[in-house]
C-alpha cells in the first residue's frame, strides 16, 4: 500500500511540474531548458505511472524495462536542458550514445533472462553518469544564473547519484525498495523544484531589465544619453530642496546651440547626430556632479545649477561652458565649430517653479541670439550680453 501511496503521490506532483514547466516554456524569449525539462518531468511521471500500473501484471520484467525506457528519456531530455540553459557548449551525443547502449543491455538482460540484479545495474551506471555529468556543470555553472539554487541543484543531483549507486540493492533488501523509492522520489522533486525556481529567476531578472530598459527610455535622451525635459521636472524637484538651504541658490542655464543647422543641412543627420554626442559630452565632463544636464530639443538644453554660493558663481560655469561648447569638434576627420547662446534664470528671483525659470532662461537666451550670438546673459540684467 505504501509502495502504490508513493508512487501514485509522485506521479501527481511530476505531472504538476509538466503542467508549470510546459507554461514557462511557451513564455516568450524564456530559456529553451525551460522546455526540455518538461519533457523530462513528464517522462519521469511516465515512468512512475506505468511502474504503478504494471507492477501488478506479475511480469516483473516488462515492468523494469518500461520504466527503465522512460527514466532514460528523461535523463536525455534533463542533459539537454541543462545545456541549454547554462549554455554549456559541450558535445551532448555522448549522452544519446550511452542510452542506446543502456537501452541495448536491458534488451539483452530481457531476452536472455538475466537476473533482476543484474539487469538493473545497466540503469544504474546510466543514471549514475549523467547525474554525475549534471551535478559537474550545476557546480561549474553555479553564478550564472543564482549561485544558491544551481549549489542546491547541483548537491541535488549527487545525492541522486549515490542513491542510484545503490539502485540494484533493492533486490537483495526488499525493504528498502519502498524507502529507496521514497527517498528518490524527494530528491527528484527538490532537483525539478530547483530547476523551475532557477528559470521563475531568470524570468524575474528578464523583468527587472526590462523594467530598467523602459525607464531608462522614458528619463533619458536616446541619442546623448543625458536626462530629457520628462525627467528633468523630477529632478529639478530634488534639486529645489538643496536650493532652500541656507546661503544655497539654483541656477538654469538654457542653452541653444549656434550655427548647428548649417552641419546638419550640409553633412546629413548622422553627423549631426555625432556632434550633438559630442556636446552632450562635454556638458557631463564640465558641469559639476552636483548639476543636471538635459536635452530638451533639437540642439537645445538645460543644465540645472545647483548649491551655488553666490550669483557671481554663475559666471563661472557659463564662460566654461561657452569655452568648451565653442572648441572644434571632430567628426570623420571633418572639423566643426558651433557657438552657443546662453541664457540664465536664477531661483526665487526669476521663477518659483521649472517652467518659468525656463521661460525666464529662454527669453534671456534669444537676446543673445538677437544681440549677435555666442554669449550668455542673465534674465533681467539689462540683458548685457556677456562673451
Amino acid at each position: 500500500m505504501l509502495f502504490q501511496t508513493i508512487h501514485t503521490s509522485g506521479t501527481t506532483i511530476y505531472f504538476v511540474f509538466f503542467i508549470l514547466f510546459y507554461w514557462i516554456s511557451h513564455i516568450p524569449r524564456t530559456n529553451p531548458g525551460a522546455g526540455w525539462w518538461a519533457c523530462a518531468i513528464l517522462s519521469a511521471a511516465i515512468a512512475r505511472l506505468l511502474l504503478l500500473i504494471l507492477s501488478n501484471n506479475g511480469d516483473i520484467q516488462l515492468t523494469i524495462f518500461s520504466y527503465s525506457t522512460f527514466l532514460i528519456l528523461e535523463k536525455i531530455f534533463l542533459v539537454i536542458g541543462i545545456s541549454r540553459f547554462l549554455k554549456v557548449n559541450l558535445w551532448n551525443h555522448w549522452v544519446f550514445y550511452l542510452a542506446g547502449i543502456c537501452s541495448c543491455w536491458m534488451l539483452l538482460a530481457w531476452y536472455t533472462a538475466m537476473p533482476l540484479w543484474i539487469y538493473s545495474i545497466g540503469l544504474a551506471v546510466f543514471n549514475v553518469v549523467v547525474l554525475g555529468f549534471v551535478t559537474v556543470v550545476c557546480f561549474i555553472k553555479r553564478n550564472e544564473v543564482s549561485q544558491r539554487l544551481m549549489l542546491v541543484v547541483s548537491v541535488v543531483c549527487g545525492l541522486l547519484v549515490l542513491h542510484w549507486a545503490t539502485f540494484p540493492s533493492i533486490f537483495f533488501f526488499p525493504t528498502w525498495k519502498v524507502i529507496g523509492f521514497g527517498v528518490g522520489t524527494l530528491l527528484v522533486l527538490v532537483q525539478y523544484l530547483g530547476l523551475l525556481a532557477s528559470v521563475l529567476l531568470q524570468f524575474q531578472k528578464r523583468l527587472l531589465d526590462a523594467e530598467e530598459k523602459a525607464l531608462e527610455l522614458a528619463y533619458r535622451d536616446p541619442l546623448t544619453g543625458l536626462n530629457n525635459k520628462h525627467y528633468l521636472s523630477n529632478l529639478f524637484e530634488q534639486a529645489l530642496l538643496l536650493a532652500t538651504r541656507p546661503h544655497q541658490l539654483l541656477a538654469v542655464i538654457y542653452i541653444d546651440l549656434d550655427n548647428f543647422k548649417p552641419i546638419n543641412d550640409s553633412a546629413g543627420h548622422k553627423t549631426g547626430d555625432e556632434v550633438l554626442k559630442e556636446v552632450a559630452k562635454r556638458l557631463k565632463e564640465y558641469t559639476r556632479s552636483t548639476d543636471i544636464s538635459a536635452r530638451i530639443g533639437g540642439d537645445e538644453f538645460i543644465v540645472i545649477a545647483t548649491q551655488l554660493d553666490h550669483i557671481d558663481q554663475i559666471n563661472t560655469i557659463a564662460n566654461k561652458l561657452l569655452q568648451q561648447l565653442t572648441r572644434e569638434i571632430q567628426v570623420d576627420d571633418n572639423t566643426y565649430v558651433l557657438g552657443a547662446s546662453i541664457g540664465i534664470s536664477f531661483y526665487p528671483a526669476h521663477g518659483d517653479n521649472l517652467a518659468s525659470l525656463i521661460e525666464a532662461a529662454d527669453e534671456a537666451m534669444y537676446h543673445v541670439k538677437r544681440s549677435g550670438k555666442n554669449g550668455y546673459v542673465v534674465y533681467g540684467e539689462n540683458m548685457s550680453l556677456k562673451e
